[in-house]
């Protein structure tokens, strides 16, 4: 059982930068391919960006492609989401996910943090 805690979620105005962290425990974490997700207000949740076991293959949405860089620190067992030129349209209510296939079908979740983008 792998829990898993976002943090770093907060208002900020368009074209700043927020990093959100995701602290995991109770599991093998480096075995573990890592997500992120976001859902927005009346809308289903969406895949943002993905990070393999090692960190050497990463993945993105292509509406945050070049804004958004994921990576991870297996030695902290946490994942993190590096987001620049924010865009009013990246509020949302953002998810860390873990699992061992990278269509997170069966994964861990945790509770979410948000992040409002004001224009």
């Amino acid at each position: 059982q792998v829990q898993l805690v976002e943090s770093g979620g907060g208002l900020v105005q368009a074209g700043g930068s927020l990093r959100l962290s995701c602290a995991a425990s109770g599991g093998s974490f480096s075995r573990y391919v890592l997500g992120w997700f976001r859902q927005a207000p009346g809308k289903e949740r969406e895949f943002v960006a993905g990070i393999s076991e090692s960190g050497g293959r990463t993945y993105y949405a292509d509406s945050v492609k070049g804004r958004f860089t994921i990576s991870r620190d297996n030695a902290k067992n946490t994942v993190y989401l590096q987001m620049y030129n924010l865009e009013p349209e990246d509020t949302a209510v953002y998810y860390c996910a873990a699992d061992h296939m990278s269509n997170f079908k069966n994964g861990y979740w945790g509770q979410g943090t948000q992040v409002t983008v004001s224009s």
